[in-house]
């Protein structure tokens, strides 16, 4: 196993999903891992209590620190760290932490050979209406908000200059260690706190005649699923039957499911009748809202990725039943 053959550098590795691929590193027997993070004020750092690495590292320090002896024998990294608020509209902030910081970090590991995975995100398809292909072109792809097109903008930065790095386009990532998201959080973890304080969910409205109400589709993809085919990446061949392996992967179910078959199970875990009350959504959002996700992973199963995924009602059980109604986190 590669991952095995050096040391691992998670950034962002108290988040939702930079925890849960350092839990997953630590299941199959891996410590050999450093976290860099910003941690604030926030419980982001329960996430690390029940984790096993080697180091941590500040992300202001982080450069300085790969430059000294504590920076040798690196040999992969998972760059998931980043401004993900979509609503962030600060945009020399998220261009200076999500464009020139990744841009930065890739350069430190090609010029190495370090193995680069790193976060790109769904949201750099918009609306979809150049699809949601990963093998499609990316200049024609028009993100909505600022938080994609910093996400976007290194796509094309690292594949116009041949880059062999692993992208990842994660779609509606949810599960355990999501708690310190604050608005950010998914709408499982939203609801099951709405249905506790309320006894009732609040979705939004749709204004699109394709879609009624509460049937407006996201392709969900459970936090264990996502860590797995993280990791994955990681860890496949530079070659599969002759062919390169770098490139950019759609990280999702390859399903396109609604907001009510994700509410649905919260209520029936907790014993509580559905209901469900339609709420109008902002205008700032109208114009920026996608009606439906669904990202093939035709390309990943290519080169060699078999386990199957998490179904959404069995994952939504398992996040509301063993982690939110216990208040447990990952390892935990």
């Amino acid at each position: 196993m590669r991952l095995s053959e050096g040391k691992i550098l998670v950034t962002g590795g108290a988040g939702l999903i930079g925890s849960a691929v350092v839990w997953a590193l630590n299941r199959i027997g891996l410590e050999n891992i450093v976290i860099c993070e910003r941690l604030s004020n926030d419980d982001r750092y329960r996430n690390l209590i029940p984790l096993r690495f080697c180091d941590y590292v500040d992300a202001d320090d982080l450069f300085t620190y790969l430059g000294g002896p504590e920076g040798n024998d690196f040999k992969t990294i998972f760059h998931l760290g980043a401004c993900a608020d979509t609503m962030e509209t600060d945009g020399r902030f998220l261009m200076k932490n999500n464009f020139e910081f990744t841009k930065d970090l890739a350069q430190y590991a090609v010029s190495r050979g370090i193995r680069f995975v790193y976060a790109s995100s769904a949201a750099t398809y918009g609306d979809g209406e150049n699809g949601m292909d990963d093998d499609g072109v990316l200049e024609k792809l028009r993100p909505l908000n600022m938080y994609a097109y910093s996400k976007q903008l290194f796509d094309i930065y690292a594949y116009s200059r041949g880059m062999a790095l692993y992208g990842m386009k994660y779609f509606n990532v949810f599960g355990p260690n999501e708690d310190h998201k604050g608005s950010m959080i998914s709408m499982v973890a939203r609801a099951y706190r709405r249905i506790l304080e309320m006894g009732k969910v609040q979705l939004f409205k749709s204004y699109h005649p394709h879609y009624a109400d509460g049937y407006q589709e996201r392709d969900f993809l459970y936090v264990k699923d996502a860590a797995d085919m993280t990791i994955f990446l990681g860890n496949v061949p530079e070659t599969v039957e002759g062919h390169g392996t770098a490139g950019i992967y759609n990280l999702g179910s390859g399903v396109a499911s609604t907001w009510i078959d994700l509410v649905k199970p919260i209520f029936e875990v907790l014993g509580r009748p559905h209901r469900i009350e339609f709420i109008e959504m902002p205008e700032n959002l109208r114009a920026r809202y996608q009606y439906s996700t669904c990202g093939s992973i035709k390309k990943l199963r290519a080169i060699g990725y078999e386990r199957p995924l998490t179904p959404l009602r069995e994952a939504v059980i398992d996040y509301v039943a063993n982690y939110l109604m216990l208040g447990k986190r990952l390892g935990a």
